[in-house]
C-alpha cells in the first residue's frame, strides 16, 4: 500500500501570485503542442507555415479553458451553479471537463478553419496528436491536486489520499493510469498513425476511438463524481456515458474517411 505524497498545490510565490502546480501543467500542455505542432508545420509538404500554429495554439488554448470549465460546471456541477453562478468563475478551486474542453476547442477550430480557408476536418487532422500531451500533464497536475482518484483497491500500487472524502482505504491511483493511456499511449498512437499521410477525418476519428474507449475503461476504476454518483444501470458514469458518442463518431468518421478515399 502506497500513500499519497500531499503535495503542495502552490509551486511558487511570486509576491501576492500564487503559481499553482494545476495551472502550470496546463502552460506545460500548451508549450508541448505547440512546439510538436511547429515541427510537424516545419515538414516538406506538410501544407502549414509554423506561424500558423502560433494562432491555432491560441485559438485550441481559449476553447479548452473556456469549454472545460463551462462543460465541469454543466456536466458534472449544475446543481451548485444553478445555486451559485459564480461558481463558473472560481478556476482556482479546480473542475475542467475533457467533454467541455473538447466541444470548445471544436468550436473554436472551427472559426480558426474559417479565419485561414482550410477545410475543418484538415485542422483537427493536424491537431489531434497535439492534445495527448495536455492530456497527460492535466492528469498529473490532478495527482498532485489528490483529486479524481479511484475506486477502493487492494493491488500492491493501491494507494491513501487524504483529500476530503477520500477515506482512509487505498484506491486506485487513476489519475497515473489516465495520463499513461490518454496521454502517453495515445500521442504513441496517433503520431505515428499520421507519420504518413491520411485521408482527411482518419487521424480525428482514431483520435475520438481511441480516446473515448481509454476513457470508458478507465472510468471502471475511477471513483464517480460524488455529486452524481452513476448516471444508469448502478455502474455507467457521466464519463462513460460521455464516451459512447465519441467512439461511435470517430468510428463513423474513419469509415467515411477510408469509403472516400477508395472511390
Amino acid at each position: 500500500m502506497l500513500v499519497h505524497p500531499d503535495i503542495d498545490p502552490i509551486a511558487f510565490k511570486i509576491g501576492p501570485l500564487k503559481v499553482r502546480w494545476y495551472g502550470l501543467m496546463y502552460l506545460f500542455g500548451f508549450i508541448g503542442g505547440w512546439l510538436l505542432g511547429r515541427y510537424r508545420a516545419a515538414r516538406p509538404g506538410s501544407g502549414w507555415q509554423p506561424v500558423q500554429v502560433d494562432d491555432l495554439i491560441f485559438y485550441a488554448a481559449l476553447g479548452v479553458i473556456l469549454g472545460g470549465r463551462i462543460g465541469y460546471v454543466l456536466f458534472y456541477n449544475l446543481g451548485a451553479f444553478l445555486d451559485n453562478p459564480l461558481l463558473l468563475f472560481k478556476v482556482w478551486e479546480g473542475g475542467m471537463s475533457f467533454h467541455g474542453g473538447l466541444l470548445g476547442v471544436l468550436i473554436a477550430l472551427a472559426l480558426f478553419a474559417r479565419k485561414i480557408h482550410k477545410g475543418f476536418f484538415e485542422v483537427t487532422d493536424f491537431i489531434a496528436p497535439l492534445v495527448p500531451p495536455g492530456l497527460f500533464f492535466g492528469r498529473i497536475g490532478n495527482f498532485i491536486n489528490g483529486e479524481l482518484w479511484g475506486r477502493v483497491s487492494d493491488l500492491p500500487w493501491a494507494m491513501v489520499f487524504h483529500s476530503p472524502g477520500a477515506g482512509e482505504l487505498p484506491r486506485h491511483p487513476s489519475q497515473l493510469y489516465e495520463a499513461a493511456l490518454e496521454g502517453l499511449a495515445l500521442f504513441i498512437i496517433l503520431w505515428l498513425y499520421s507519420a504518413k499521410p491520411r485521408p482527411t477525418k482518419a487521424v480525428s476519428g482514431l483520435f475520438l476511438v481511441c480516446y473515448g474507449s481509454f476513457r470508458f475503461l478507465l472510468e471502471f476504476v475511477r471513483q464517480p463524481d460524488a455529486q452524481l454518483g452513476f448516471i444508469a444501470f448502478h455502474w455507467l458514469t457521466m464519463g462513460q456515458l460521455l464516451s459512447l458518442p465519441m467512439i461511435l463518431f470517430g468510428v463513423l468518421l474513419m469509415v467515411l474517411a477510408y469509403r472516400h478515399k477508395a472511390r
